[in-house]
């Protein structure tokens, strides 16, 4: 396994998170620049309604952040997640996938932010993948300033030098299992007024 990249854990300047954040609107998704993940977890209460379907990607971002309890736990929602453990994988499998791609409104993060305008994200899985693609009627990706690169190439960099050791670190303590990058998303445009909401922050957090 590689040693994580430390250059790729430092916050982003104020000018690149405005040269992502400027090329994100350009490309159709809502962008909000927002100081910390306290800022990000309130706001997020005010973008969901209560009682909508909510599906939370496995994100240390929105871990740490809170935000995952407050989905998963606060009563206030439909949580796809929580209906997914509940259901034998054996047999209901299907159903669990059906469920996962197309809530009311999906909640994760990103492991890179391009200043071209770009999403990028990986999985083991893909269990969020479909949901962030389009399945989801509403995205929403909190994403911390570390994460801003200034293109594909170094997001691509990113996620193999920095994001996979301390997520197969992560996977080993939970599952006994290294993670692999399987999977890949690059999401360029949003062709849905409304539909992708990224909260880009000021703050590093999350891988």
């Amino acid at each position: 396994m590689t040693t994580p990249t430390t250059s790729f854990a430092d916050p982003a300047s104020t000018q690149s998170l405005e040269r992502a954040a400027a090329a994100l609107r350009g490309h159709g998704f809502a962008v909000e620049i927002l100081d910390d993940a306290a800022a990000a977890r309130a706001r997020v209460q005010e973008l969901i309604p209560e009682g909508a379907s909510v599906f939370t990607g496995a994100s240390e971002t929105l871990r740490l952040s809170g935000i995952e309890a407050d989905i998963n736990a606060s009563g206030r929602y439909d949580t796809i997640r929580v209906r997914g453990q509940a259901m034998d994988r054996a047999t209901q499998l299907a159903e669990i996938w059906r469920l996962m791609s197309g809530p009311d409104v999906i909640m994760g993060s990103v492991h890179a932010v391009t200043e071209t305008g770009s999403l990028v994200v990986a999985s083991a899985s893909g269990s969020q993948l479909p949901g962030y693609a389009g399945g989801a009627r509403r995205a929403i990706w909190v994403v911390g300033a570390q994460k801003v690169v200034p293109d594909l190439s170094t997001a691509v960099r990113r996620i193999e030098e920095h994001c996979l050791p301390l997520e197969s670190d992560r996977a080993m303590t939970a599952y006994g299992v290294p993670s692999a990058v399987n999977r890949l998303l690059v999401l360029n445009a949003e062709t849905e007024p409304g539909r992708g909401t990224v909260l880009l922050l000021r703050e590093a957090i999350g891988f």
